[in-house]
């Protein structure tokens, strides 16, 4: 019985497959001789192809819930390596050791990509507040990011204020905006939320567009000075190595920070928060207080964030803000994993650095690189590392004492 509803279903897909594809397969047009060409053979092994694939993928989903459903629970390998200091202290050292000397070693080309790549790793860790830890679907973090650049461009342009001066003003004006933001969707969850967060970057970007007096509309700003070295002034070179450095410090103190928060009572409450709000609220959690705070946090990392990419580029326009760019972000912290430090690094390193990498492939990258992110979401949805909870198992020993162990 299960294997005919298995052909039937491939059935109904090799025949939808047929439907959908005709237009392009099946008919060609000559226009120098005005007539219509029919190859019907295509339909054939577009069928046939269609239907195979679909009722092998059906035998393997199958095989592969079954197996599921017989072996225990455990850790993934990425997991237990992350799980296990043995393994993954060497593996921390080596990594230091290859982030110090590799703007040594590498040209100024690949020096700027990693520098972006580091940028967007402060914004996944950023959003992860929001969408990993307290469960809010915000596709509006680029105003946030836009909020900390023009900061630092506007200030530098009217009061001629520096770098460092202007980074914790960004993060401080994009914390307000994140307030802002947070107080008229306190009520509302998923889908409503992700639309209100749309909006409002949506309104950020058209207001920075079109406000010349304010912004300078679409020709931008340029000529926005790279961060100093007590005074020196660096060449190119330098300064992209300069921004290095700069940048992995910020992402060091970004980690720490985060995983302070995550294992804090607030980042307990936000997982609360996340889980069940209603169960949240009965538990005595200040909902708003939570949903404010994480909005205030994530919101504070994306403004350092584009003060230290205003400063990186020179020249910002509202071009640089799009949708395009939340989705980017909210994609690195989805293929991580939800509520993942580590997870959320590796996944930005890997969206920023592979689309550069296949620039060999030429018009075939983009392909290969979508490919690769459906088979990602396919084969393991819960992204490259899942969270690990930390459990409290209660032991009694001989004495009769209790005891503690964590467990993941």
């Amino acid at each position: 019985m299960k294997f005919a509803e298995e052909l039937k279903k491939s059935f109904f897909i090799a025949s939808w497959f047929i439907l959908l594809t005709f237009p392009i397969m099946v008919i060609q047009v000559n226009t120098i001789e005005n007539i219509v060409i029919w190859r019907w053979h295509n339909i054939i092994l577009i069928g046939l192809g269609s239907f195979a694939f679909s009722f092998c993928w059906q035998i393997f989903l199958n095989k592969k819930s079954s197996t599921k459903l017989i072996a225990p629970a455990g850790l993934s390998p990425l997991n237990r390596l992350m799980n296990e200091p043995r393994l993954y202290r060497p593996a921390l050292i080596i990594i230091g050791l290859a982030a110090l000397i590799f703007p040594f070693v590498f040209s100024h080309y690949q020096i700027n990509i990693m520098t972006t790549a580091l940028i967007y790793v402060m914004l996944g860790l950023g959003l992860n507040i929001e969408v990993g830890l307290a469960g809010l679907l915000d596709l509006g973090y680029v105003a946030f990011y836009a909020v900390g650049a023009y900061s630092y461009a506007l200030l530098n342009y009217h009061f001629g204020l520096g770098f460092w001066t202007a980074l914790p003003v960004g993060a401080l004006l994009a914390a307000i905006f994140g307030i802002l933001i947070g107080f008229p969707v306190l009520r509302l969850r998923g889908d409503y939320l992700a639309i209100v967060t749309l909006a409002f970057a949506e309104i950020i970007r058209l207001v920075l567009e079109n406000w010349n007096a304010f912004s300078f509309g679409p020709s931008g700003i340029s000529n926005i000075p790279r961060p100093g070295f007590f005074g020196r002034n660096l060449t190119p070179e330098q300064s992209a190595i300069y921004m290095y450095f700069l940048l992995i410090l910020l992402c060091l103190l970004t980690i720490f920070i985060i995983h302070r928060l995550q294992h804090s009572r607030i980042g307990r409450a936000w997982v609360a928060l996340r889980e069940d709000e209603l169960a949240c609220q009965a538990m005595g959690i200040d909902k708003t207080k939570a949903k404010l705070t994480a909005f205030a946090l994530g919101a504070t990392w994306a403004g350092m964030a584009g003060v230290i990419f205003a400063a990186k580029t020179t020249f910002i326009n509202p071009a640089s803000f799009t949708f395009l760019e939340s989705a980017m972000i909210l994609s690195i912290v989805v293929l991580g994993g939800m509520g993942s430090i580590a997870g959320v690094i590796i996944a930005a390193l890997a969206l920023i650095l592979l689309p550069e990498y296949l620039r060999v492939f030429s018009d075939y990258r983009m392909i290969l690189f979508g490919a690769a992110l459906i088979m990602m979401m396919i084969f393991r949805p819960q992204g490259i590392l899942a969270d690990m909870r930390k459990k409290y198992e209660f032991h009694k020993t001989e004495d009769s004492r209790t005891i503690k162990r964590d467990v993941l």
